[in-house]
């Protein structure tokens, strides 16, 4: 009859004695598998876009005239987003704060809608925000297209070159890097987001616009 103490014997991992130990080997085979768990260039594109717009995100949440834009989007009784006109009454900037501060948040598919309705109204900052989102999904057709709709200045002379966006990814790596991020949402803000987003209507994932509620509160978050 075998006993706990035979199983336990058999089960036990042979080892080598430790002055057999080759310290060298150990360190090499360490090296080389640090080597190959090495983001590859895609996923460090993918990173880097996504750093960067949340950077940017921050940066124009925190605009002195962030909340008023986002009050003129939640008072205006003509916004009805299922309405043909809807682009004609839209705050623009109000959509471009609002869909940063949802991407902030965690509602990443509002942010694109919102983004997009900003970006389709000419607004090229929300078309360039377009453009890392999708670069931080690994969406690479989709991040072409908004870059061509930001650089394309077939039918605008005042469409910005490539040294603008130069000049917007050194601002992004400066803040990055110095560690000054602006201030994030807060807590209050993101619960009267997901508040909005629990609100949304019928089967709609997408958060609809901003209320008065949300408004007042990101005052208060702009005055702090």
């Amino acid at each position: 009859m075998t006993t706990i103490d035979d199983l336990l014997a058999d089960a036990r991992i042979p080892t080598s004695p430790a002055e057999n130990f080759d310290v060298g080997a150990a360190l090499r085979r360490l090296a080389a598998d640090s080597v190959k768990t090495t983001p590859t260039p895609d996923i460090l594109k993918t990173r880097q876009a996504a750093q960067r717009l949340s950077v940017i995100c921050r940066w124009i949440l925190n605009r002195p005239d962030a909340a008023d834009h986002v009050d003129r989007l939640a008072e205006d009784p003509t916004i009805d987003t299922t309405s043909a006109s809807f682009e004609d009454h839209l705050d623009v900037d109000g959509a471009l704060v609002f869909a940063c501060l949802l991407y902030l948040t965690g509602h990443r598919e509002s942010a694109q809608f919102w983004w997009q309705l900003a970006a389709g109204a000419g607004l090229r900052t929300a078309a360039y925000c377009l453009h890392l989102h999708h670069l931080a999904l690994g969406e690479r057709r989709e991040a072409q297209h908004w870059l061509h709709q930001v650089t394309d200045n077939l039918l605008d002379s005042e469409a910005p070159d490539q040294a603008l966006l130069d000049c917007l990814e050194a601002m992004a790596s400066y803040v990055r890097n110095h560690g000054y991020m602006a201030d994030p949402p807060t807590g209050g803000l993101e619960m009267e987001v997901d508040r909005l987003a629990d609100h949304a209507p019928g089967a709609c994932i997408i958060v609809h616009r901003p209320d008065r509620r949300l408004a007042d509160r990101l005052h208060d978050f702009a005055r702090r």
